[in-house]
């Protein structure tokens, strides 16, 4: 970590000598670069099969459709997309004109070739419900679907497409594709240089190059403070006080924080020797006990600065999202639960029931603030109550390691109601970062899959609220509980007030670039 964050310095000490340069500066008034410390920087490189663009556009590969500052669905590569009546095929019609950044053409073939790849890639997409692609002639895929699934839509607009005559390994570090911009340079935890490509059949953007920092925040915040960034991501904390020459962007997401609570019992492994389940918290009074405990009103004070709401499901506000049911933390109620199913207080201050203490770790990536402050705050919360979370650091691959048998501060947040999927059905328990607490409830289950069943994503969407909880059972508060939901963030941006951004999305998670999803539209307002 030391290392990592000397060279973030270092690079920034570059950008700030660059910044003193008249003429870099009157490029960047031109309209012609920019930089930006918006953070993203992907573990597993710039590779779409394994995920890249998943929380918004891949920007070096183009997809089947994006959406618009309206989230609704526009074409990009394909000019029309039809499903069969059983629901069961999807056929789909891509332009002429697009070819890769290498010069070859995008045909059919390549669409086929990307999707059938990414259904082998090891989990790191769910294309499970695809049966085949197949490409009819050089203009038209067909999708073959094992059974239907209303939300396999979301590939069109997350997966970006690949050359099949060349990509292979080291594809992540130097990707080809038919995007706005390609890659130029990658220095890992320092830096990204990208430039327009002038091969996208698409309307050019305004800027020539774009130079992306991986600074950390700290790093962001002093590029900022020097003027050496054009927009810079911010934690809801730190987000008061703007530099000179900037304004403060805080944008609306569906981007949400909440904490993973395994719900079966230990004792089982999974394939790679991983420990799964927890004796802690496969009690049900205990996971309704912590949900109750929280106060959210005061985490978005204390973990967002107030850029951001309380939490209450993976999906608030959303038409696939459960009935806005906000509720005040009841301490004493949650007592009166933990009470009742026979945890019992400590000399120590932590309860126990049956030899189990109800003592365990919260894990949260280090070096992500916001996540930091809701494991203190939350464990604070808590210990009154007998319950001892202890917030502990880690880098993701240490988390991979435990998260089906300890609670993690985890972030989702996605423009599909397969977000909602992935989180809570028992078939995809363990898949990757689906469904980490191995939650299995067979009525969810069938709720679940009689809205991938529906003939469209408006009449799904009664289904989806049920799984949430039908008057019986659920996944949320009133049901199951597999995870306490925290808080919904805002997005906020220091963007310099030369830069139009536009109109911005309600932005999902923030892993990738969410932002840069209107790249199209910013535009340099200064002479």
């Amino acid at each position: 970590m030391r290392v990592r964050r000397i060279l973030s310095w270092f690079a920034i000490f570059l950008l700030l000598a660059a910044a003193g340069a008249a003429p870099a500066r009157a490029e960047e008034a031109a309209g012609r670069a920019l930089v930006l410390a918006i953070g993203g920087e992907p573990e597993t490189g710039y590779d779409s099969l394994m995920g890249w663009g998943s929380y918004g556009h891949p920007l070096f590969q183009s997809t089947l459709m994006v959406r618009d500052a309206d989230l609704q669905s526009q074409p990009d590569l394909a000019q029309s997309a039809t499903l069969s009546s059983d629901r069961l095929e999807w056929t789909v019609r891509i332009r002429t004109d697009a070819r890769f950044s290498d010069g070859s053409p995008l045909t059919a073939q390549d669409v086929a070739f990307t999707f059938t790849k990414a259904k082998d890639a090891a989990g790191a997409l769910d294309l499970s419900a695809l049966d085949s692609a197949q490409a009819l002639d050089d203009r038209t895929i067909l999708f073959r679907l094992k059974r239907p699934a209303i939300t396999f839509t979301e590939f069109f607009h997350t997966l970006g497409i690949v050359p099949a005559a060349s990509y292979g390994p080291g594809y992540a570090r130097m990707p080809i594709g038919s995007g706005p911009y390609r890659l130029v340079s990658w220095q890992e935890g320092e830096q990204l240089i990208v430039e327009r490509n002038p091969l996208y059949y698409g309307a050019a953007p305004q800027f020539d190059r774009i130079t992306f920092l991986f600074t950390g925040e700290d790093g962001a915040l002093a590029a900022a403070r020097a003027g050496a960034a054009d927009i810079v991501a911010v934690p809801g904390l730190l987000a008061e006080r703007v530099p000179d020459g900037y304004v403060r962007t805080a944008v609306q997401t569906v981007d949400n924080r909440g904490i993973s609570l395994p719900t079966i019992p230990a004792g089982r492994q999974d394939g790679a020797g991983r420990p799964i389940g927890n004796d802690v918290t496969a009690d049900l009074a205990l996971r309704r006990a912590i949900d109750l405990a929280v106060n959210r009103d005061a985490l978005v004070t204390v973990a967002l600065g107030g850029q951001g709401t309380p939490a209450f499901g993976p999906a608030d506000g959303l038409p696939w999202g459960a009935d806005a049911r906000a509720r005040k933390a009841d301490p004493q109620a949650a007592a009166a639960l933990l009470d009742e199913a026979g945890w019992r207080m400590g000399d120590d201050g932590v309860r126990s029931r049956a030899g189990v203490r109800a003592s365990l770790p919260l894990n949260y990536p280090a070096g992500d603030r916001t996540r930091q402050v809701l494991a203190e705050a939350v464990s604070a919360m808590l210990q009154p109550l007998g319950i001892q979370l202890t917030p502990k650091g880690g880098s993701w691959s240490a988390i991979r390691q435990v998260m089906h048998a300890e609670p993690v501060v985890f972030g989702f947040g996605s423009h599909s109601p397969f977000e909602v999927y992935s989180l809570y059905h028992s078939s995809l328990a363990g898949n990757g970062y689906m469904n980490p607490t191995y939650y299995a409830n067979p009525s969810v289950d069938a709720h679940l899959d009689a809205a991938q069943s529906a003939a469209s994503l408006d009449e799904s969407y009664p289904a989806w609220r049920a799984a949430a909880f039908d008057g019986t059972t659920g996944y949320d508060a009133r049901g199951d509980v597999a995870y306490a939901w925290l808080v919904n963030l805002k997005h906020v941006y220091f963007v310099r007030s030369c830069l139009d951004l536009g109109r911005t999305q309600i932005e999902p998670h923030g892993h990738g670039w969410p932002i840069t999803a209107g790249l199209s539209q910013w535009r340099w307002t200064c002479p």
